[in-house]
């Protein structure tokens, strides 16, 4: 079905004045974080209550309508590119924090809240909410559910599934359910964790309670100097091997050294060929023991400059350069392509040569800016998009540093998600038997393939055609697809 007049005219009828159908307006929604992809929806919707939501969604399953939810629109994997024939389903009015209990530490919020605001609205009663993608001052919660976003803090307290209690769904059909429960556990299949990272492919989220922690008694960040980055890389291990469990361990190389310290001024080495930034937290007592035996790590390691912020305003400004390493790189190019692959930590230093060769056998810059702690890679490829030769060299680039995440033991995204940019190394990834179970639980919750259609996991068929493009003398290039 498409959008046509006629629908058009029943969805004003149950969203009142929330249609958006002008052109120009309509332009404003092409493209989420990842510009390279862009496709004008049929229509936009922005409901601003749950009943409204429901409404429009058993209007579209009736209809047969595709729909795609779209939350703050700064995912990175085109996962909220719209359908040019469906209803693009905006949550941007559903930013309210609903209740905190104090008590049992947690907090309803609605799905467009963003990130950050959570942990502002509750940090007068001691309290925070862990997960903190860089994008934090922006991103919504229910785009992190998603995407199952990390941030710096993910290596000690999680992803956004470890940090959530309960949501609320509305199914494709328009029907309104919960998963999870007030409890730390509740009974049966474990469905609230299949939700997170599900990419809007499942239902919609209209409701999210998190959790909430304490804030730490004390805490301290230290940034260490490299001179070489393999050296850099080869600490991130040895520190959790020390059984240092940090809050938040960060790698960025110089090119992204550079960049953000002209865009923050966060006081970094410019010279350094790579900084890890580390943050202890916990009583007095554990960060000073923690703290010699890091440094005993890092200097054993050749760190060549090695310091402390236990100030608050100190600690934010060393962080301000790694949260703003994103857009701080946009100012050295006209593009970049911001990759996100993840790989065990005792491969990091290999990938980080591998990479740098690759820079150089595609003629593209590359800035590395990694969740070094929990293997999480975000190079960031920097081309311009008015080339042509520019951008196909820089999804190649990207399309090899993905594949050697997947060689190497890791998988093809940590926290950016599938969506339409990394559907061919999906096929790579996994086999015939495991997609064919993800297309399964899809049917399960969406028999009629309405929600996000086309994105996060490649038909069988696209995977065929992949494996056909790589055929060398008989044999494709990656064996495991041979069987399509």
């Amino acid at each position: 079905m498409r959008v046509t007049p006629a629908f058009i005219q029943r969805l004003n009828k149950v969203s009142k004045d929330h249609v958006i159908a002008d052109p120009e307006r309509l332009a404003v929604y092409e493209t989420d974080g990842l510009t390279a992809k862009k496709q004008r929806p049929g229509i936009v919707v922005l409901p601003d209550t749950i009943s409204e939501v429901q409404a429009v969604m058993r209007l579209c399953h009736r209809f047969d309508v595709p729909v795609v939810a779209r939350g703050a629109g700064t995912g990175l994997s085109g996962g909220a590119m719209p359908h040019e024939d469906g209803v693009l389903l905006g949550l941007s009015k559903f930013n309210r924090i609903l209740s905190v209990d104090r008590v049992n530490g947690t907090a309803r919020v609605q799905p467009g809240v963003t990130n950050l605001a959570i942990s502002e609205a509750v940090r007068a009663q001691g309290l925070y909410y862990a997960p903190d993608p860089s994008s934090q001052i922006a991103c919504s919660i229910g785009g992190n559910v998603a995407e199952n976003s990390g941030g710096v803090h993910c290596l000690k307290y999680g992803l956004t599934v470890h940090n959530v209690r309960k949501l609320k769904i509305v199914s494709p059909s328009g029907e309104l359910y919960e998963l999870g429960g007030d409890g730390l556990d509740s009974p049966g299949y474990d469905l609230l964790a299949l939700m997170h990272g599900s990419e809007g492919m499942l239902g919609i989220v209209v409701e999210v309670t998190v959790d909430l922690l304490p804030l730490p008694a004390s805490v301290c960040v230290v940034l260490a100097g490299f001179d070489d980055v393999v050296r850099a890389g080869e600490s991130v291990g040895e520190i959790i091997a020390d059984g240092i469990l940090p809050a938040g361990l960060e790698m960025m190389d110089n090119p992204a050294i550079r960049a953000s310290e002209a865009f923050a001024s966060a006081g970094y080495p410019v010279d350094a060929a790579a900084v890890l930034l580390c943050e202890l937290d916990g009583t007095a007592e554990e960060i000073a023991a923690q703290l010699t035996r890091l440094k005993a790590v890092l200097e054993r390691n050749g760190a060549t400059t090695i310091r402390e912020a236990f100030d608050e305003a100190d600690r934010q400004q060393l962080w301000r350069g790694r949260k703003s390493a994103f857009p701080a790189v946009g100012r050295i190019a006209p593009d970049y392509f911001c990759m996100d692959g993840t790989i065990p930590r005792r491969e990091l230093p290999g990938v980080l040569s591998a990479i740098t060769e690759m820079s150089e056998r595609y003629g593209l810059g590359v800035a590395n800016v990694f969740h070094a702690g929990d293997g999480n890679l975000h190079p960031l490829i920097l081309y311009d998009a008015n080339d042509e030769d520019q951008l196909e060299n820089a999804e190649a680039f990207g399309a090899e540093i993905l594949t050697l995440c997947i060689e190497k033991g890791g998988t093809v995204t940590g926290e950016h998600g599938v969506g339409v940019e990394k559907l061919d190394q999906m096929c790579i990834q996994f086999s015939e038997e495991e997609l064919s179970l993800f297309h399964a639980v899809k049917e399960a919750f969406d028999s009629k393939g309405l929600l996000n259609p086309g994105k996060a996991v490649p038909t069988l068929h696209r995977c065929a055609e992949f494996g056909a493009m790589h055929v060398h003398g008989g044999k494709t290039r990656f064996p495991e697809l041979e069987r399509f």
